[in-house]
């Protein structure tokens, strides 16, 4: 008796993807499109050579093109940027007693609940981690409360500048 094999069908299985071609192996098996929903490729999908090196240089030129733009971004502060103040902002020595006290030129005030200090760079600076230390500032109060609502630490150039004082 001779040893039968089934033929090696290369045949498209309908719905399927172009690569996903049938085998003898999957052809013997029982297939419902009840039971098996999803259509499954036999052989994984490979990047050809000449793909991979056109994806290769896409992604380098990308990077390469992007670069300049991040490098641009991070520029210190102090280069020519200057940062403009309200008209309302006065000049004074601030000092963090908590979290939600100050003192304002060796007078205690209440910070509101959304007070902000800025760092010379213009990046916001947490009231905890300055508690205890003093600051030249210009500062913002809100009106209707008397809260000290916005305060900017003054770097040297920035403090040598008139400002009315209160």
């Amino acid at each position: 008796m001779s040893k039968q094999t089934a033929p090696d069908i290369r045949r498209r299985t309908p719905g399927a993807p172009r690569d996903c071609r049938r085998t003898a192996a999957t052809t013997m098996r029982a297939f419902s499109h009840w039971i098996n929903t999803m259509q499954r490729c036999d052989s994984p999908r490979r990047l050809s050579a000449p793909r991979l090196g056109a994806w290769s240089l896409a992604f380098a030129l990308a990077a390469a093109l992007s670069a300049p733009q991040v490098l641009a971004q991070q520029v210190p502060f102090g280069l020519g940027n200057v940062r403009n103040f309200p008209e309302a902002a006065v000049r004074g020595k601030l000092t963090v007693v908590s979290t939600v006290d100050a003192e304002l030129n060796g007078n205690a005030i209440r910070m509101a609940p959304g007070m902000r200090l800025f760092s010379p760079q213009n990046s916001l600076v947490m009231l905890h981690t300055v508690m205890g230390q003093s600051f030249k500032v210009n500062y913002v109060i809100e009106p209707s409360t008397g809260m000290l609502l916005t305060a900017w630490i003054l770097t040297e150039a920035e403090a040598a500048q008139p400002r009315p004082a209160k």
